[in-house]
């Protein structure tokens, strides 16, 4: 009879866990297909070349390639510092823990409690205890100690598939912490280039203000000699004064953009100061690869697609519901009357059992959720399809950004000259006496004018080339993200 019983045993617990083991109920994740093409529709820039992926990015420090050791300190500091990456680190850190506390469920449960428990009679039972001479008589007391273990066997894989889009949640949060890494070092980087483009700017005005200042002197000379009139002092006065405006407003420019930076670096304005130096090279090459080469470089497109991963075990999950649910649960301990028979081996007890329970009605409730994790599943496809056709355009954007501004840059140089020999021709006659003051000023306007565009060009296609690097993922590839061992380590 026991052999009988052991044998059922054997056979039944063979079959819960072959029954555990079974492949989970609902689709199987496949990678949604996405909008590629074969090229980028804007030629690279003049001087560049068709680069293999993350080549100039080794360590994903792709601000190194602007040899600036005063950005590099800055940009060290965005991972370590900068509050907003600290928060996405920490929502990681949250998934994480998320996926373990999924897992839990595959494993059973065990709990443990101790009680003692008086129970007595009153009324006429308690009164003829007390004439006894009994003063507890009626009052009994146990003692338990039971130990409880239930477990529900993953038959048709939701506990499974929750563990999965945990972990798959998870690598999406990495990936959004890289992608918020990404976004602040380049937001730093921007802002580093326009500080330092109105330190160029802010040069220019200063030494624009100093001929301006020799040109005033002339004039009053010229003026006191007679062979000038007052206006030519008030309209050399006028040009004076507006370039030491102008050279002034910029200082507020530069200090909004000189806290921000120290805030992206996660310290008080107060704390970072950046000494002026303006701008003098150009944009460097920046290896642009391939239009697929962004479904594994940009950590929002992987993001999106482990979300779509995740989104699509909800389906099993809700299509595991309509299969019925198996328990299996058990308790053991020591129950006694007293306290000196409580560990004996005659108050031991136990009992196990299995339970089987299946919905038969829910007036449509299961079809309805997976309905609805069906659309979710749908909609973070559209999600993930309009990210890559958002870094499409963000490429195609700075590519073509790069390559009107290395056209605009050249015309600029030419105009630049052109006012420059004008100036010098306008000064020459108006000291011989042959035109008027104002054909001088009008010069002056013009090649000032022209070299703060120059000026504000060159700052415009470093920021181009940063906003370049971003579109392009910052040197970062989806082999990066964290494997599902990596997922559910205890750090």
């Amino acid at each position: 009879m026991m052999l009988l019983r052991n044998r059922r045993a054997i056979v039944l617990g063979s079959g819960i866990f072959f029954l555990a083991s079974c492949a989970p109920v609902g689709p199987n994740y496949k990678r949604p297909s996405a909008p590629i093409p074969v090229s980028f529709k804007e030629p690279l820039p003049a001087g560049w070349k068709q680069a293999e992926p993350g080549g100039a990015f080794a360590k994903g420090k792709w601000w190194e390639i602007y040899n600036d050791p005063a950005l590099n300190a800055l940009e060290e500091q965005v991972s370590v510092t900068n509050q907003n990456v600290l928060q996405a680190e920490a929502q990681y850190r949250e998934a994480r823990a998320l996926a373990r506390e999924a897992r839990s469920a595959l494993f059973p449960t065990v709990g443990v409690g101790v009680g003692i428990t008086a129970t007595g009679a009153g009324g006429a039972a308690s009164n003829a205890a007390g004439a006894n001479g009994s003063s507890n008589a009626g009052t009994r007391t146990a003692y338990s100690l039971p130990f409880n273990v239930a477990w529900e066997p993953d038959l048709w894989g939701s506990i499974r598939r929750s563990v999965t889009g945990n972990i798959e949640f998870a690598q999406a949060s990495e990936a959004d912490l890289e992608n918020a890494r990404l976004l602040y070092q380049a937001e730093l980087a921007q802002d580093y280039f326009q500080l330092h483009g109105i330190d160029g700017e802010a040069d220019l005005l200063q030494t624009t203000s100093d001929s301006y200042n020799e040109y005033l002197t002339l004039t009053k000379n010229r003026y006191a000699a007679g062979v000038a009139s007052d206006l030519d002092v008030a309209q050399a006065e006028s040009q004076l004064y507006s370039a030491q405006s102008a050279l002034i407003d910029l200082g507020e420019q530069r200090a909004q953009l000189e806290h921000a930076i120290a805030i992206l670096t996660g310290k008080p304005p107060s704390d970072v100061s950046i000494p002026p130096e303006p701008l003098s090279m150009p944009p460097p090459p920046i290896p642009v690869g391939l239009p697929s080469d962004l479904l594994e470089r940009r950590p929002d497109i992987a993001s999106a697609e482990r979300r779509v991963a995740a989104a699509n075990e909800q389906i099993g999950i809700a299509m595991a519901a309509f299969y019925p649910a198996f328990t299996l649960s058990g308790s053991a301990g020591l129950n006694a009357s007293s306290l000196a028979k409580w560990f004996t081996w005659p108050s031991r007890f136990w009992s196990v059992g299995p339970g089987l329970s299946e919905t038969l009605f829910d007036a449509g409730r299961r079809r309805a959720v997976v309905a609805q994790q069906q659309a979710a599943y749908d909609a973070t496809v559209a999600g993930y399809r309009q990210n890559v056709l958002t870094a499409l355009q963000q490429v195609e954007d700075n590519l073509a950004a790069l390559r009107v501004l290395s056209d605009e840059n050249d015309k600029l140089q030419q105009t630049i000259q052109s006012a420059d020999r004008a100036l010098t021709i306008s000064s020459a006659q108006y000291r011989a006496g042959t035109t008027s003051y104002l054909t001088v000023i009008t010069s002056q306007a013009t090649l000032l004018g022209s070299q703060r565009s120059a000026i504000q060009l060159l700052s415009r296609r470093l920021t181009a080339s940063v906003l370049l690097v971003e579109a392009l993922g910052g040197g970062w590839d989806s082999t990066r993200l964290p494997t599902r061992q990596d997922v559910m380590a205890a750090r």
